[in-house]
């Protein structure tokens, strides 16, 4: 696997856009296309929110009922969620008006949308910037760069990442970018994330895959305890690299499999690491585990855990709060086997051994706390197993920015 320079546009036959559609305040972007020039198969995995968004409901019937796909429009701003039969028939209208100036189905047209709960979509606008990025679509870097950038809400930064592999003598390519920094949970978050392949793989295969890889990414992140309406994460593939179509588990599919967790677990990285507010990504693995679902479960109740968070924000070695929370999860575990480290860039320290603290020195402990980047590491001594789960701090910051949200 090579890693690469790119986005969504990174694959063959990908083409995208970015631009301000009027939908924000203030001339920000705020709507997206990406296109292929052949269809595509759609996997697709959605919010476990019972209240689902208008999008998210029109893009499972398009991926599981769909014979192909073969654009998104994607618009910030507005969520379209919880906007009853009227919603549904803005994102009927969207795909309509982009069938209609990309000469395709509607049914090919996939739709997403993120911002605020409860308002209708301004549908003039909307329709306006279909029409405008239409003509803007392009396979080049920027393109991507500008998609990425007209999805964002409270993210700081765009998100992406694109690697390359070889499977069955044809370098295929995988690219995406993602949004999320608020409103994130286990079970996916306030998440879009499009990803793009040139793999020639069938509708079955890539859907498994993507299922698989999300257990171990997107649905090990939180950054506030919410999980969203509008959770989505697509995955097309065009087939353009002409490879050998995969259509069952084989070597070429492990290949594939492994280069989509990787940039999948670079998007939902870097969506921890922007969660609101945060100063630093807070990364928890727990290690020795008895089974995976036993990790899984502790490493989810210590990373959203708003004592240990707010701790990593104050560059506290307050390691009670982390065997605390591994505690209350729910798995049952020897809390008197248990070692716990911190790690960084500036060092490794042991905080505890055996479930009591050994003699470490806070200052050390506070200079590896204090990078932006912070890792809590729970060795049961049980067994093989392993599970990572990411996070941010709790920052003043947060709640500044959830308060001031609508306006």
């Amino acid at each position: 696997m090579k890693i690469i320079d790119g986005g969504v546009t990174a694959a063959k036959g990908f083409l995208a856009a970015g631009l301000a559609a009027g939908i924000k305040k203030g001339n920000k972007k705020d709507m997206a296309m990406i296109y292929s020039s052949t269809p595509c198969m759609a996997a697709g995995t959605f919010t476990t929110n019972l209240v689902k968004a208008a999008p998210v409901k029109w893009d499972q019937e398009i991926v599981y009922h769909q014979p192909s796909a073969q654009a998104v429009v994607i618009n910030s701003g507005v969520a379209n969620a919880c906007t009853g039969s009227e919603g549904m028939e803005c994102c009927q209208m969207t795909a309509q008006e982009a069938a209609k100036v990309l000469n395709i189905a509607p049914t090919q047209v996939l739709v997403a949308s993120t911002g605020v709960i409860g308002q209708q979509l301004p549908m003039d606008q909307i329709r306006e910037g279909v029409r405008n990025l239409a003509p803007l679509l392009s396979g080049a870097r920027e393109a991507s760069a500008l998609a990425a950038q007209a999805i964002m809400t409270t993210d700081t930064v765009p998100k992406e990442v694109a690697v390359t592999v070889e499977l069955g003598g044809q370098t295929v390519t995988i690219g995406g970018m993602c949004k999320g920094s608020g409103m994130i949970h286990p079970n996916m978050c306030t998440m879009l994330s499009f990803v793009t392949t040139d793999a020639a793989i069938s509708r079955e295969m890539l859907q498994k895959a993507l299922s698989d890889v999300v257990k171990d990414t997107y649905n090990m992140v939180s950054v506030d305890g919410d999980t969203s309406t509008n959770d989505t994460v697509l995955l097309l593939a065009n087939g353009m690299a002409e490879n050998p179509e995969i259509t069952e588990d084989c070597e070429d599919y492990e290949t594939f499999k492994e280069a989509l967790l990787y940039v999948n677990t670079c998007l939902a990285k870097k969506i921890a690491g922007d969660g609101e507010g945060a100063t630093a990504l807070f990364e928890v693995k727990v290690v020795g585990a008895e089974n995976k679902e036993q990790a899984v479960t502790l490493a989810k109740s210590v990373i959203t855990s708003n004592l240990t968070k707010a701790a990593i924000f104050g560059h506290d070695a307050n390691w009670g709060r982390i065997l605390c929370a591994m505690g209350y999860s729910g798995a049952q575990f020897d809390p008197d086997r248990v070692d716990l480290y911190f790690e960084s860039a500036a060092g490794k320290l042991q905080i505890i051994e055996n479930g009591v603290a050994v003699d470490y020195s806070e200052e050390e402990a506070t200079r590896i706390l204090s990078e932006k980047e912070v890792t809590a590491v729970a060795d049961l001594k049980a067994g093989d197993a392993k599970a990572t789960a990411w996070g941010c701090d709790l920052t003043y910051d947060y709640v500044k920015i959830n308060a001031d949200y609508r306006s």
